[in-house]
């Protein structure tokens, strides 16, 4: 992906668009960066100026610092630079999060950033781009991953509070503080007992809220009006790194925890986690979600830039179009995600092992 003609080539700083100047979700700091979205993998500090989606504003403020340099535009508003027509189109992954779509000498190129296809109600749902080339993700790009239906989801989640609510025992549901958590509150049924928010996902939420998305009310875990017995009710939304401290003591001493992520469709993943549940739901697209999206951009020419590269490489190789992979430093959103921009700075992104 080093052709002079290419529009977008991979660098040491991450994806750059020569006839542009400037990158695509860079991992170190350039002057000039378009954020596909506010996760950390993609959303790096040290930039010296930055644009991105409108509802990724408040998120990428919070994680990178109020004084950033920050431009945003709507979806499908176009401007110009140096004679590359760009513009964010949505990719359904978290609030505000985009694919870019970049125009110049007749050429039309995609990047996706992380993407899903099903509508979860949460952020604006994921439109195909018509493009000559397509840069895709493939994080679950092996055919095991089929994700379930939204109803089929939350009657699981909804089943496993209501027999713990019944039995006095709280729920402790691990999920990322961007995204996962806000899709795992606007599901739910409300109804069953109280929802407590865990410190790092309650300001998220209130972003979100400040968006229009509609979300349940929530409660701090050091809120009076919950005493013991609806502490024992509860949901409990709380980040991965949660169940490290000591804050779980709360819950007494024997919640029943559950972790929601697309690796939990993986046998023993659950065991590694040690909790004792797991829900099959990720932000990104499973299989056939990485295949229809790709075949619907029509694209001749698609780039694979993480998770399972040779298996999506050799898929589309298979069906007759142009595809290859090349190494990045995204990864599925891990704990960094957890915490703002005390983190953020970091350019090594590890993986998270469930």
């Amino acid at each position: 992906m080093h052709a002079e003609a290419d529009l977008i080539v991979a660098r040491p700083e991450g994806l750059y668009c020569p006839a542009g100047n400037f990158y695509i979700d860079p991992w170190r700091p350039v002057d000039r960066a378009v954020i596909t979205h506010a996760h950390s993998d993609h959303a790096r500090w040290g930039s010296a100026h930055y644009l991105a989606h409108h509802d990724s504003a408040p998120i990428l403020r919070r994680r990178l610092g109020e004084d950033i340099t920050l431009q945003t535009l709507a979806y499908g508003e176009v401007i110009e630079h140096h004679g590359v027509r760009l513009s964010l189109h949505p990719a359904g992954h978290v609030l505000g999060s985009s694919q870019v779509r970049l125009e110049h000498g007749g050429r039309v190129w995609v990047a996706s950033g992380d993407y899903k296809l099903e509508n979860d109600g949460t952020c604006a749902p994921f439109e195909a781009v018509r493009c000559d080339t397509f840069i895709t993700e493939s994080t679950f790009g092996l055919p095991i991953y089929r994700w379930p239906t939204q109803p089929e989801l939350f009657a699981e989640i909804n089943a496993w509070w209501r027999q713990n609510a019944e039995a006095g025992r709280t729920s402790v549901l691990y999920a990322y503080a961007l995204g996962k958590a806000q899709r795992l509150l606007h599901g739910v049924d409300a109804s069953i007992g109280p929802i407590v928010a865990h410190g790092a996902v309650e300001p998220i939420n209130a972003i979100y809220g400040a968006a229009g998305v509609v979300l349940p009310p929530t409660f701090l875990a050091s809120d009076p009006a919950l005493d013991k017995a609806a502490l024992a009710r509860s949901l409990v939304i709380a980040p991965p790194s949660a169940g490290r401290t000591t804050w779980l003591r709360r819950f007494g001493a024997n919640p029943s925890d559950a972790f929601a992520s697309g690796w939990m469709q993986l046998r023993g993943t659950r065991r590694r986690r040690g909790v004792d549940r797991g829900f099959v739901v990720s932000d990104h697209a499973d299989w056939p979600g990485l295949q229809s999206a790709i075949l619907a951009t029509g694209a001749e020419r698609v780039f694979v830039t993480h998770g399972s590269v040779a298996v999506m490489v050799r898929w589309l190789s298979e069906q007759g179009l142009q595809a290859q992979g090349f190494s990045t430093e995204y990864g599925d959103q891990d704990d960094a995600d957890d915490a703002d921009k005390s983190t953020a700075g970091s350019t090594t992104i590890t993986p998270d092992p469930e």
